[in-house]
């Protein structure tokens, strides 16, 4: 199904407001799940809108205000109440934004929380105002360790980003070799699952979605990629939150931000950043191969041409779920 950006937008806010969430939050969330649904990441967009009303409307989900519950000039731990991340990160993120503004750098972390989306958002915020970033975030166990079966850490994001005199360069990856959204899509549509991403309850490799939700997802990057997953779990857990959190709820968010401009002067420093992006992106290309990229290049170039195109497509049965909930509710679709 086609939208335009404003009817996807409207669609995703009038589900949020028909799952109990203020306008306000409403606009908030899905100016996050939009960014990512222009960026290509379709698990995370609108068909991440579903997953957050099932999940939020669901029997016994109860949730309280964000709160700051410590603070000095250079941190604060901010205690999310299971609100979802998406909101309990913005606040976080604008928190330590603002800190590290003033005093240089900050430490903020995000506790008791739930997805909290794709971190080079925040990350991107923090570059506009000439900060670097490093922002991890733990999860549920449902990924295996290197050479394992049984899930011990999350999905486990860590996302980098820095100021430039042109585009920031950000590097956000998940630490797993499939992102928990991206099986729940596949199973919510019926497709299998690629090879070698996930175990079932048994142990045994599987493709089907459904036994690897219940089973686990394979580490990203061998065993290195599993040790930079268990040192993402650590960071999360510096936010006060148990080292496995149980099921889908209970996770640390860690933002760590600083001036470019601490040991030299922001603008040299940005001109280093952009003078380093292009050099990479002129490395000689394999045999046959693409030009070499950056991080971030994609999915940029990806966002501005759904923009200027107006238009993006999502599942159908996405769509019509959601068209679903909004008529029920005796909302405007569009």
């Amino acid at each position: 199904m086609k939208l335009t950006v404003s009817e996807a937008r409207r669609l995703s806010e009038q589900t949020l407001v028909a799952a109990g969430y203020t306008e306000d939050e409403a606009d908030r969330i899905t100016q996050h799940i939009m960014d990512t649904e222009l960026r290509g990441l379709d698990y995370g967009g609108l068909a991440r809108t579903l997953s957050v009303f099932e999940r939020t409307t669901k029997p016994g989900y109860e949730r309280a205000p964000i709160e700051v519950v410590h603070e000095t000039p250079l941190s604060a731990l901010v205690d999310g109440h299971n609100t979802i991340g998406y909101l309990v990160a913005r606040y976080a993120s604008d928190l330590c934004i603002e800190k590290a503004s003033e005093h240089g750098m900050a430490v903020v972390g995000a506790r008791d929380t739930w997805h909290t989306g794709m971190l080079s958002f925040f990350a991107e915020m923090a570059a506009e105002r000439d900060l670097v970033s490093m922002i991890a975030s733990n999860a549920a166990p449902n990924t295996a360790p290197f050479g394992g079966t049984e899930g011990r850490f999350g999905t486990n994001p860590i996302c980098f980003g820095f100021p430039s005199s042109e585009a920031p360069v950000i590097w956000d990856i998940g630490t797993s070799n499939i992102m928990h959204g991206e099986a729940v899509l596949a199973e919510r549509l019926g497709v299998p699952l690629p090879d070698g991403v996930a175990y079932d309850a048994a142990g045994n490799p599987t493709t089907d979605p459904t036994s690897a939700l219940a089973g686990a997802f394979t580490a990203w990057g061998g065993h290195k990629g599993s040790g930079l997953a268990i040192a993402v779990q650590l960071l999360g857990t510096m936010c006060n939150v148990a080292p496995i959190p149980e099921g889908m709820f209970g996770y640390g968010c860690l933002f760590v931000m600083m001036r470019c401009d601490l040991l030299m002067p922001a603008e040299a420093y940005k001109a280093n950043v952009a003078h380093y992006a292009s050099e990479v992106r002129k490395t000689r290309p394999v045999a046959g191969g693409t030009p070499v990229r950056m991080p971030y290049d994609r999915s940029r170039v990806d966002r501005h041409n759904r923009i200027e195109a107006d238009e993006i497509e999502i599942s159908d049965e996405v769509h019509e779920k959601l068209l679903r909930i909004v008529r029920t509710n005796d909302l405007r679709p569009t």
